[in-house]
């Protein structure tokens, strides 16, 4: 958008009977510019005044600024004489670097916070050079009394978009400011030189950096005998005994935990439980920094499960156990299995996943007539109430007994409990579960021994296919055998969820829902503000709270934002931007 219309005093006097309530002269300001107000009007960004928030303290190291800051250094050097300044945004508006040597036009930034940290965003600074690009994905030159913000208008910006060389995606902006009175067509023009300028960097140095990560990749395929895996960027490289032995669901579990491992920095090693149920120890072999500051990594994976390859063929549902993914038919099928056979056996998975409940449906499966106890400890006031109600528990030679989060013992209670069970060895059957997360080694030691095998319960995220018979089976359980359902929709928002709780946060879930409507069919709007969140990170409590409110407010308000938001004492701006950051639905 390089053709602006009307002078300077033309464009204010637009702008002015467009913030009137009139509708601007058409002839003097661009459609493009027009669009752009009405979007910061609707977002009530505040028409006299910056209203910036401070986002974050911006990344050095990202592949963005590796390859833009020797363009942004040459184009400032070649502009010295003038007084421009050269801004580099995230692709949310977030200021990640700005170079000017003119003191008159540094102070001015300053005081509009155009500095490192703030967003210039749409939503935060209306009509702009860098948050108009954005929204629109094209080359923006703004100018004067363009700027929705009348703080603003001393100020010329030209942004321009700078996109990911593979996948077209925008990354950030590179901006152009100067003063209005001194705005040039040729400032837009260096805005889009420099943009590609550093389009043509982002390639060359993922070029550089693919070809690290491949020669690195095939090193270790020559020297390591199982799984090796590469990720880096876009590029993921499995070898084939990896292909060959998991499935594309495991695939993509796997490839998910090395993005993270490859990007977190500290965690070197890692034990998955996979959704058919396979379980792989995976452990960083060699890291790779390129120029570009793109992290990539290559790991070596190790089959540790028992159950690993074998056993593939078709499982039949256990009574009393809602499901029939394969991934947990196939971890019931293992249990099974184990209990016919009196194998004392590991049930592994993340906390809230079923595993407890797995065992003892098994072992009642098993032998009807027979008495399953599952002991927790926080049932017990200490542990010594634990060791001895499993010495009572198993004194015989037909005792079916789940010892619940034996890993979450304390250290100084293993040597007793380790000692119970060399008396019991041989005799009934004993199922432990244990978390999936790294435990103290003292477990391995004294218990793991005792186990003959280890079986993992998928995560209800990878088994999400389940919820179609959970969701009955929890609700009759809850109930008491109402006559109620979730409506279509509902269960939609409830398969886009993460659910970090399992199965565990699911009946709680349900439970908070059955106690607003007990029969029928219910809809989306009674389920609890965590359902209506697709929020991809964790919420900390304050942000938890904050987002249920958000939701209570949209729900009693009809679903007007504007209302929502003056009922809770925020701009609309702020609601947008909530609405957006917690992913409310």
């Amino acid at each position: 958008m390089a053709d602006n219309i009307g002078t300077a005093g033309d464009l204010r006097r637009a702008r002015e009977e467009f913030l009137a309530g009139g509708a601007a002269h058409t002839g003097l300001v661009t459609p493009d510019v027009l669009s752009s107000w009405r979007r910061s009007q609707a977002l009530d960004v505040h028409p006299d005044r910056v209203e910036l928030p401070f986002v974050r303290e911006p990344d050095p190291e990202t592949p963005l600024l590796a390859a833009a800051t020797p363009v942004l250094r040459r184009v400032a050097s070649d502009l010295a004489a003038q007084a421009v300044s050269v801004i580099l945004t995230s692709a949310d508006g977030v200021v990640l670097d700005r170079v000017v040597s003119d003191p008159a036009i540094l102070r001015a930034l300053d005081e509009v916070r155009l500095v490192r940290g703030y967003s210039y965003a749409e939503e935060f600074a209306g009509t702009n050079g860098i948050g108009t690009t954005l929204e629109t994905g094209t080359p923006t030159f703004i100018r004067g009394s363009e700027h929705y913000v009348e703080t603003l208008d001393q100020l010329a910006c030209a942004g321009s978009p700078i996109r990911d060389p593979v996948t077209g995606r925008v990354l950030g902006v590179v901006d152009l400011t100067c003063w209005a009175r001194q705005s040039d067509p040729l400032l837009f023009v260096l805005a889009k030189s420099a943009g590609s300028q550093i389009e043509d960097r982002l390639t060359a140095l993922r070029n550089e950096s693919e070809t690290a990560l491949l020669e690195a990749y095939l090193k270790h395929t020559r020297r390591y005998p199982g799984g090796v895996l590469a990720i880096g960027g876009d590029v993921v490289l499995m070898n084939p005994y990896l292909r060959r032995t998991l499935d594309a669901g495991d695939q993509s579990t796997l490839l998910d935990h090395a993005a993270e491992m490859a990007h977190g920095g500290d965690q070197s090693t890692a034990i998955i439980a996979l959704p058919t149920g396979v379980s792989v120890k995976m452990t960083v072999a060699e890291t790779i920094t390129a120029r570009n500051a793109q992290r990539s990594a290559v790991f070596h994976v190790h089959l540790n499960n028992h159950f690993a390859i074998a056993g593939r063929g078709s499982a039949e549902a256990i009574p009393r156990l809602a499901g029939r993914s394969s991934s947990w038919l196939r971890s019931c099928q293992q249990v099974d299995r184990c209990c016919r056979d009196r194998d004392w056996v590991v049930i592994e998975g993340e906390r809230g996943s079923g595993r407890a409940r797995l065992g003892q449906a098994v072992a009642q499966h098993v032998n009807p007539s027979r008495t399953v106890r599952v002991l927790r400890a926080e049932d017990f006031p200490t542990t010594d109430d634990v060791i001895a109600e499993v010495e009572a528990e198993t004194d015989g030679d037909d005792f079916a007994v789940i010892i619940a989060n034996v890993d979450a013992l304390p250290d100084d209670s293993l040597d007793p409990l380790a000692a119970v069970l060399q008396t019991r060895a041989g005799r009934g059957w004993l199922a432990a579960t244990m978390g999936t997360e790294q435990r103290s080694p003292m477990v391995d030691a004294l218990l793991l021994p005792f186990f003959t095998h280890t079986v993992t319960v998928p995560a209800l995220r990878h088994r999400i296919e389940d919820l179609e018979q959970l969701v009955p089976a929890l609700l009759r359980e809850l109930t008491r055998g109402a006559d109620v359902q979730l409506a279509p929709e509902a269960m939609r928002q409830l398969a886009k969820l993460p659910w970090p709780g399992n199965v565990a946060q699911l009946r709680k879930v349900l439970a908070e829902t059955v106690a607003l409507q007990r029969s029928g069919t219910i809809g989306i709007d009674k389920l609890p503000a965590e359902c209506r969140s697709l929020a991809r990170r964790r919420l900390t409590r304050m942000e938890a709270l904050e987002r249920d409110a958000i939701v209570r407010s949209l729900q009693e308000n009809c679903g007007s934002k504007a209302i929502a938001a003056e009922a809770l004492g925020m701009s609309r701006a702020t609601i947008y931007r909530k609405i957006k950051e917690f992913g409310i639905a």
